[in-house]
């Protein structure tokens, strides 16, 4: 039968070979081979030998039958000699009474007479027909009679030829291309059907693939991509297992082959070591058990450190197991990860960028990923630390550094180079703008930048303390291309949450969620801690650097004029400080271009600022139930009046108090913003060309003349007094603006004139400054007259000229704050010379006479006037 069985599986096999009748080979070996050999035949175990290692290259799908039988033979070999199955190791234990129960209800009489407990596994396997063709979508050839079982028992000693079927495996080397993958595909799916059973699962056919796989290492890239492709998916099946035992030893032998494979060297440009080493991944990232990842992270830790020496293109899947691991939910595991995280780098730093410089981006993923830490604290800080060891080794250029890489590798760094080479480095030694470069610096420098976000204060410190000493240490390597992006992707982006985010006035801003979700208190400490620190390193580091990155200065001008804009006054004034100390530091650097950005940043900052309220004289704003609703809007709120009247008026209240707030800040930010002026004037006047000093003129004129129409308006100025003390605004509410910025004015265009610095055009500077001195008057003079005005109206019953009351107290006030500016003015009239005083006297004299007869509110103005005519008119 044996003869006949072969001969017509060879025959069909040929058949297969030349395109015909293929279809038969699988159904022939299923019928023939499962149902005859199996169970007639079972004393010639080695006719299935025969059969694969003869047509083996021909079987196909039928390998799977091949396999099943040799798993079933194997099985009953085992527990023929007594040996306990392998679902003794996997399964939940049972009690005793159980246990006795099912060995009573599978035991046989025949084998009763083999001795006690001899062959009972055997017995109870066959019984329940265990891993047949049926569990692989095959047909049975019929259920096994009582004749075919005592046959089968009397004929026990086949099961010596057992270790025959070996060969079957250690043959497998010998199978071509296309054949071996089938023979994979075929022994996965064993050993699927092994490990599914429920009742006796085994790992038979699990450990032959370990055995499969280092027979067959030796074959071409091609089918060995192909076979791994099969196994890797049959390993992370295995791996997620739901039977916490069979997934520990799916893992295990995984382990075991990469063992194997780690043994071997790596081909150049052939990153098979990262292939093999995915499915501890994805098994990584999908297992719902602790117990599995602890155990993934132990066996790439022991296949890394075993054989450290060999580890090419494995350290990418390596660190994407760590960084997996950095963000589990459970303690041990991160702790554990990092652990062994820090030996590596500590100890094989140099093996982990001795093949492929990539790795080292890898490295820092890794290690910013555990920088996100939230079980420990010191993984975090040491994480940061370690992120620091390796900008040190970027910048000394470690990377690549073995005898295997080129001397033009990038991190070579050749400061004797005399010029620049071909491998792009400058006599300098500065690395220029090479992709390699930026690949390797902009993942660590963006991981600590995002940092600074951390809820952490010692974190943020941390983080952003080891980005400016990287910067600061190690960027004289940089070229202007790579400190362009930076700043724009690195240093910038910290910025980003205050400088969209923040807006005390009520309306809706891009970041408006992200402010709602942090604590006040710590959206303060990220203030006033880490936004000021963080700004003031980005303005030194850009001073230690100017010579490199003095190009940039309009997009740093931009980021501070950009916090100087927000509705903030804290962060206005961080940007204002921010801005002196860059002017401070790097102003004796500046080219006469670079100060005309400066000024005309100034300017741009200026011009945003200017504080307004036309909420306040707006049509549909009612005055008297405006100041009400402003004074009761917190009764309102507590009382919960569901009136649509009443929300109407606390909304419409809420509006306005939220306009003022505005208005009231940007008046605080512009008196910041012409101090800081000043004081950059003061320290850098000789530097400046006679243009710059016009347009910080021109900034500080518009200052002053938006705050004089604010202030000169009646209208605005009664409706804030009927809003009462809740506006917390002087009448006029921007006098000290304007006085100030005037005063400013008269002081650029004075020392014009003393100093005529370069470009200096005399008679544009004296039309300014005769121009500006007849607006002060002016203004002075109407500000008077409209006092005694109003209040000459109010006294008049029938309508004639009545004698002018003096002033009341309020107006008294407001004409000495502004007394200082008019005797400034006044004093500079003096100072403007015999010819250019005579020229201008027609515009001056009219001016003068109603100073006289104006009454002031001190009698600085009277003595000031008394000394300009003295000196310029005489008596």
């Amino acid at each position: 039968q044996l003869i006949i069985i072969i001969a017509i599986a060879d025959s069909h096999c040929n058949l297969w070979y030349s395109g015909d009748n293929g279809g038969d080979l699988p159904n022939l070996t299923r019928g023939l081979l499962l149902g005859q050999v199996c169970l007639t035949e079972c004393d010639h175990p080695d006719a299935i030998v025969t059969l694969a290692d003869e047509d083996g290259n021909y079987l196909r799908e039928a390998w799977e039958h091949i396999l099943m039988c040799v798993s079933r033979f194997e099985h009953l070999h085992l527990l023929g000699e007594g040996a306990p199955p392998d679902a003794t190791f996997f399964a939940f234990p049972q009690n005793d009474s159980e246990k006795s129960k099912q060995a009573k209800s599978t035991v046989l009489p025949v084998l009763r007479k083999k001795g006690p407990g001899k062959f009972q596994y055997a017995a109870a396997a066959v019984m329940r027909g265990s891993y047949d063709s049926a569990g692989i979508g095959g047909n049975i050839a019929g259920a096994v009679t009582s004749e075919q079982m005592n046959n089968l028992v009397s004929n026990l000693n086949m099961l010596e030829q057992v270790g025959e079927m070996n060969r079957i495996f250690t043959r497998s080397q010998k199978l071509n291309s296309e054949a071996i993958v089938d023979f994979v595909k075929a022994l996965c799916k064993v050993s699927m059907e092994e490990l599914r059973s429920t009742s006796d699962p085994r790992v038979f056919s699990l450990t032959k693939i370990v055995e499969i796989a280092h027979y067959n290492m030796n074959r071409i890239r091609l089918v060995w991509s192909s076979i791994w492709l099969v196994l890797s998916d049959f390993f992370v099946t295995i791996g997620c297992s739901e039977n916490l035992s069979i997934a520990i030893f799916a893992m295990d032998s995984l382990r075991q082959l990469s063992m194997k494979f780690l043994e071997r060297e790596e081909l150049a440009n052939y990153n098979f070591q990262n292939e093999f080493m995915k499915p501890f991944v994805i098994v990584m990232r999908k297992s719902s058990a602790v117990e599995i990842r602890e155990l993934i992270i132990r066996c790439v830790s022991q296949m890394v450190l075993s054989r450290v020496n060999n580890v090419k293109s494995g350290w990418k899947s390596m660190f994407m197991v760590f960084t997996t691991a950095a963000y589990d939910d459970h303690k041990n595991i991160v702790l554990l990860a990092f652990e062994i995280i820090e030996k590596i780098i500590r100890d094989y730093f140099p093996y982990i960028t001795e093949t492929e410089t990539t790795t080292f981006t890898d490295c820092v993923n890794c290690l910013i990923a555990f920088t996100n830490s939230r079980f420990n604290k010191d993984i975090s800080l040491n994480a940061i630390a370690f992120l620091r060891f390796c900008a040190t080794k970027l910048a000394e250029g470690d990377l690549g550094s073995s005898s295997k890489n080129k001397d033009n590798e990038f991190g070579k760094i050749s400061p004797s180079s005399s010029n620049k080479g071909k491998d792009g480095r400058q006599d300098n030694g500065v690395l220029v703008d090479k992709d390699d470069h930026l690949y390797f610096w902009f993942p660590l420098l963006a991981g600590l930048s995002e940092l600074s976000f951390d809820p952490r204060p010692e974190i943020r410190k941390s983080a952003l303390q080891v980005l400016f000493e990287t910067l600061r240490n190690h960027g004289h390597l940089f070229s202007l291309p790579l400190w362009e992006r930076v700043f724009d992707s690195v240093l910038f982006p910290i910025f980003d949450y205050v400088r969209h985010a923040i807006d005390p006035s009520g309306g809706e801003s891009p970041g408006q969620g992200i402010v709602n979700d942090i604590d006040e208190h710590d959206q303060d400490a990220w203030l006033y801690e880490t936004c000021t620190l963080a700004l003031q390193l980005v303005v030194d580091l850009f001073v230690n650097f100017y010579n490199t990155v003095n190009p940039l200065l309009r997009k740093v001008l931009s980021l501070l004029v950009s916090f100087i804009k927000r509705p903030h006054q804290s962060l206005a004034g961080i940007g204002i400080a921010a801005f002196v100390r860059l002017m401070s530091n790097a102003g004796d650097l500046f080219s006469e271009e670079k100060w005309l950005e400066v000024v005309s940043s100034l300017k741009e900052a200026a011009n945003a600022t200017l504080p307004d309220f036309p909420f306040i004289v707006s049509a549909d704003i009612m005055v008297g139930s405006n100041g009400h609703a402003l004074n009761s809007q917190s009764n309102e709120a507590s009382a919960g009046s569901d009136t649509s009247h009443g929300d109407s008026e606390s909304s419409r209240a809420q509006r306005v108090y939220d306009l003022l707030s505005d208005a009231k800040c940007r008046a605080a930010v512009q008196l910041l913003l012409i101090q800081a002026v000043m004081e950059i004037y003061n320290m850098y006047r000789t530097h400046l060309s006679a243009k710059s000093i016009i347009i910080l003129y021109e900034a500080m004129h518009d200052v002053a003349s938006h705050a004089h129409r604010i202030n000169n308006n009646t209208i605005l100025r009664s409706k804030l007094q009927e809003f009462g003390p809740m506006t917390q605004l002087q009448d006029p509410p921007l006098l000290r603006l304007e006085n100030e910025s005037y005063q400013f004015c008269l002081t650029f265009l004075q020392n014009l004139i003393l100093d005529r610095p370069p470009r200096y055009e005399e008679a544009e500077v004296e039309s300014h400054l005769v121009d500006l001195c007849q607006e002060v008057l002016l203004f002075y003079i109407e500000s008077a007259r409209s006092g005694q005005a109003s209040q000459a109206s109010e006294t008049s019953a029938n309508g004639q000229t009545q004698w002018l009351i003096p002033l009341g107290s309020g107006k008294r006030r407001e004409l000495a704050a502004r007394a200082p500016l008019i005797v400034a003015t006044l004093q500079a009239i003096c100072c403007l010379g015999e010819t250019l005083f005579e020229k201008n006297l027609p515009q001056f004299f009219p001016l003068i006479s109603n100073l006289v007869s104006t009454e002031h509110g001190s009698t600085e103005v009277q003595v000031a006037l008394s000394d300009m005519l003295s000196s310029s008119v005489g008596p």
